[in-house]
């Protein structure tokens, strides 16, 4: 059984970091790119962070780099998402998902696993 579950996610004020991981199981993780996703109340879900199998191709959307840096341990089948100077506009549910290659991706189509979510709130 595929699972994937996030943690990580609590209320954080606006310039403050969080490190989110994503537990997966159930599939052989180092076969797969993987990606973070978010959706914030009202809007679509977006693309955060993508990572290739091997830790060497990674890309970041635009409001988010320099900012978020994401990461793999294959020896441990966990993802995470480092996130420092947090703003308002993070606030979301961010999921962790697997894609259908080993290579990293920016779009919801090419990943076939998904987690359920961590909620990450930034205010004061």
């Amino acid at each position: 059984q595929v699972q994937l579950v996030e943690s990580g996610g609590d209320l954080v004020q606006p310039g403050g970091s969080l490190r989110l991981s994503c537990a997966a199981s159930g599939f052989t993780f180092s076969n797969h790119g993987m990606g973070w996703f978010r959706q914030a109340p009202g809007k679509e879900r977006e693309f955060v962070a993508t990572i290739d199998w091997r830790s060497g191709g990674v890309s970041y959307a635009d409001s988010v780099k320099g900012r978020f840096t994401i990461s793999r341990d294959n020896a441990r089948n966990m993802l995470y998402l480092q996130m420092n100077s947090l703003k308002p506009d993070d606030t979301a549910v961010y999921c962790c998902a697997a894609a259908r290659t080993v290579y990293s991706r920016q779009s919801e189509v090419d990943y076939a696993y998904w987690g359920q979510g961590t909620q990450v709130t930034v205010s004061s």
